[in-house]
C-alpha cells in the first residue's frame, strides 16, 4: 500500500512539474515524508458516522484576563459544547495581518495572543482537531515575502510576477479588488504580483517546486500537531495560466490529490476538505474518482437554498436539488453547513435558480440589515455573491419575536442534521448570535456582521440565563445535535430521499443498513399543516412523543423525526 502511495506522488509530481521537479527534490520530499510518518503518535478514525459533528470557530473566540484565548476557550468548549461537537474546526490561529487569520504571516507558530502548540494540544484531548491549510496565498508581511522583496538566495520564485499589460480578463474574480498589486524589490525593480484576494494576500507560486516542498512541510506539521481533518482555503484558485480562467485547472486538481496522498501516506485517516464557493459543478469535480482526490467538499449550495426556501415558504427548489445528490460516492461526503465565519454565498444557485430570484433575496436580506460583497465579472457587470449576516438574522425579519426567529432557526438546522454528509455549526450559531452591527462599524468591514468575539464571562452568563435567545439556541439545537449522533439512519452514507407533501411540507428519509428508518417532516410555512401520513414511524425523537393518529399535524416551522414507536 505505501508503495502505491509513493508511486501515486512521483506521477501526481511528474504530471505537474516534469523534469522541473529532479532527483533532488524527490529525495528531500521522501526524508520529509518519512520523518514525518515516524513522529506521528496517534491514529486517526477511519472514515465517518453519525456521531460526527463538527464545530466552527476562532480559536480567540472567548478572552479572560491572564491566559491565552486557546485556554479560555478549551474551558468553555469542555464546559458547555464536548458532549455535543465531536470535532473542532479551528479557523487560522497562525499570526497573520489582515482577513480575521486568513493572511497567514508564519503557517508555523500559533499567535501568541492564542496560546501555543501545548494549548492547541490540550483542547485535542477531548475533540478531534481541523485545521486550515491557507495554501493559496499568505501575507504581504510574512518573512517569506519579505526575503522575496530583499531578493534573498532560494526565493525568487517564491511568488507570480506578471507582466501588467498581460491579458487577463479571462481570470475568475471572486472580489472586486486588482488582480496585480505593484511591489517593490530591494534592486528598486517594480514587480507586479498576483494577488486574488487582497493586496496583503500574496498569492504563492507553485509552479517552484521549492514552494510545493515548503507547503508540504507546513501540511505535515499540521498533521504532527493533530489535524484530522484539514481545510484546503481557496484551493481552485492555485494553479495560474494566463488566458484561461485561472481556476479549477487540471494542474490544481494534481496538487489536491498530491496532498491526499501525502496525508494517507503519514497519517491514515486524514480527511482533506476543499473549500470551494462555486457552481456545484466543480465544487464535486474536488471530489475526483471517489477514491484519489478530496474525502469531503463544502456543500456550498445548502445555505442559500434552506434559506430561499424559509424566505419563500417553499422546498420544492430544495427538494429538487437534494434529489440530485445521488448516493455516496466511494470514499467521500459532503461537509455541510448553513452558517460559516464567511458570508452565505451565492455563486452556488447559479444554474440552480434564476438570477431575478437570487436578487430577490438579496434585496429582501438587505432591507433587514444584511450586507452584500460584489463580484466582478468579465464583461465589466457586477454580481452579488455573498450576503453577510447571522444565519439566525437571515432568516427572520427585524419585526419577528424570539419564540418564531428561534423556531425558524431550529427548523434550518434539523434540515443541516438531517442531510447527507457530515454537520457543521458555526460557534455563533450554536451561541444563537445576532447581527453586530457595532462590529462592522468599528472594524469597517462587512463579514465582522457574524465574527463578534466575547468575554467568557458574558457569553457563560448569557448561557446560563433560563429563557434568554442564547440560552433557547444552545439548549435546543444540542438537543437536535444529541438525537442525531445517536441513530445510525444520519450516518453519512445512509440512504436518503427527499419529496413533498405539498410546496411546504418537506419529507426526508433517511435508512440505515442495520435497517434503522427516520422520516423527517419540516413545514417550512407560518401556518399549521395537516396531512394523511401512512408510515410505520410514529415516534417523534425531537418531542418523545407517540402519534397515535394517521393524520400528522405540524405547527409552523415544525420539524419531527419520525422512528417507529
Amino acid at each position: 500500500m505505501e508503495i502505491k502511495i509513493m508511486d501515486a506522488i512521483k506521477n501526481y509530481l511528474a504530471l505537474v512539474y516534469g523534469e522541473k521537479f529532479n532527483q533532488d527534490h524527490l529525495q528531500q520530499l521522501t526524508r520529509m515524508l518519512d520523518r514525518a510518518r515516524g513522529e506521528m503518535t496517534s491514529s486517526r478514525k477511519k472514515g465517518w458516522d453519525e456521531s460526527d459533528v463538527v464545530l466552527i470557530t476562532y480559536a480567540d473566540q472567548f478572552r479572560a484576563q491572564g491566559e491565552s484565548r486557546l485556554a479560555t476557550f478549551t474551558r468553555f468548549f469542555n464546559h458547555y459544547l464536548r458532549s455535543t461537537f465531536s470535532h473542532v474546526h479551528l479557523l487560522p490561529f497562525y499570526p497573520w495581518s489582515s482577513d480575521d487569520g486568513f493572511s497567514v504571516i508564519d503557517y508555523h507558530r500559533v499567535d501568541p495572543l492564542n496560546g501555543d502548540w501545548d494549548d492547541v494540544a490540550r483542547l485535542g484531548q477531548n475533540a478531534r482537531l481541523m485545521f486550515d491549510f491557507v495554501c493559496n496565498h499568505m501575507s504581504a508581511k510574512s518573512e517569506w515575502f519579505k526575503n522575496y522583496l530583499h531578493q534573498q538566495p532560494g526565493f525568487e520564485d517564491f511568488f507570480i510576477a506578471m507582466d501588467p499589460a498581460t491579458d487577463l480578463h479571462a481570470v475568475t474574480r471572486p472580489r472586486a479588488l486588482p488582480l496585480l498589486t505593484p511591489f517593490t524589490l530591494a534592486s528598486g525593480e517594480v514587480k507586479h504580483l498576483w494577488t486574488t484576494f487582497s493586496d496583503d494576500q500574496i498569492d504563492l507560486n507553485f509552479a517552484s517546486p521549492r514552494v510545493l516542498l515548503a507547503m508540504v512541510e507546513v501540511l505535515l506539521h499540521y498533521l504532527k500537531e493533530g489535524a484530522q481533518y484539514v481545510r484546503l482555503d481557496a484551493v481552485g484558485f492555485m494553479w495560474k495560466t494566463p488566458g484561461t480562467s485561472c481556476i479549477h485547472l487540471e494542474k490544481t486538481h494534481l496538487l489536491v490529490k498530491l496532498f491526499r496522498a501525502v496525508a494517507d501516506y503519514v497519517a491514515p485517516g486524514t480527511v482533506i476538505i476543499t473549500e470551494t464557493n462555486v457552481p456545484h459543478k466543480d465544487n464535486i469535480s474536488y471530489l475526483g474518482n471517489g477514491h484519489d482526490e478530496a474525502q469531503m467538499v463544502y456543500q456550498f449550495p445548502l445555505p442559500p437554498l434552506v434559506l430561499h426556501a424559509i424566505h419563500t415558504r417553499n422546498a420544492r427548489t430544495l427538494c429538487d436539488w437534494a434529489n440530485t445528490l445521488g448516493a455516496s460516492r466511494g470514499e467521500t461526503t459532503w461537509f455541510n453547513f448553513l452558517a460559516s465565519h464567511d458570508g452565505i454565498g451565492l455563486n452556488p444557485l447559479r444554474g440552480i435558480l434564476p438570477e431575478a430570484e437570487i436578487l430577490s433575496l438579496v434585496e429582501a436580506l438587505q432591507a433587514e440589515g444584511a450586507r452584500v460583497n460584489w463580484k466582478n465579472n468579465p464583461d465589466g457587470s457586477r454580481s452579488p455573491y455573498e450576503i453577510n449576516v447571522t444565519y439566525m438574522d437571515a432568516l427572520s425579519t427585524r419585526a419577528c419575536d424570539d419564540a418564531t426567529r428561534l423556531a425558524r432557526f431550529l427548523l434550518a438546522h434539523a434540515i443541516l442534521l438531517t442531510f447527507p454528509g457530515v454537520p457543521a455549526v458555526y460557534i455563533q450559531s450554536i451561541l444563537g448570535s445576532r447581527n453586530d452591527e457595532e462590529g462592522v462599524e468599528r472594524l469597517g468591514y462587512n463579514r465582522a456582521i457574524n465574527r463578534q468575539k466575547y468575554t467568557e464571562a458574558e457569553i457563560s452568563q448569557a448561557l446560563n440565563e433560563t429563557g434568554n435567545l442564547r440560552h433557547e439556541t444552545w439548549r435546543q439545537l444540542s438537543h437536535l445535535i444529541h438525537i442525531r449522533r445517536s441513530h445510525a439512519a444520519f450516518h453519512p452514507d445512509s440512504l436518503f430521499n427527499a419529496e413533498l407533501i405539498n410546496e411546504r411540507v418537506f419529507v426526508i428519509t433517511r435508512r440505515a443498513s442495520n435497517g434503522e428508518v427516520i422520516t423527517a417532516l419540516f413545514n417550512l410555512g407560518e401556518t399549521t399543516q395537516s396531512f394523511s401520513f401512512a408510515g410505520a414511524e410514529r415516534h417523534d425523537l425531537i418531542s418523545d412523543a407517540v402519534i397515535n393518529d394517521v393524520e400528522i399535524t405540524l405547527a409552523p416551522w415544525q420539524t419531527m423525526w419520525l422512528s417507529k414507536a
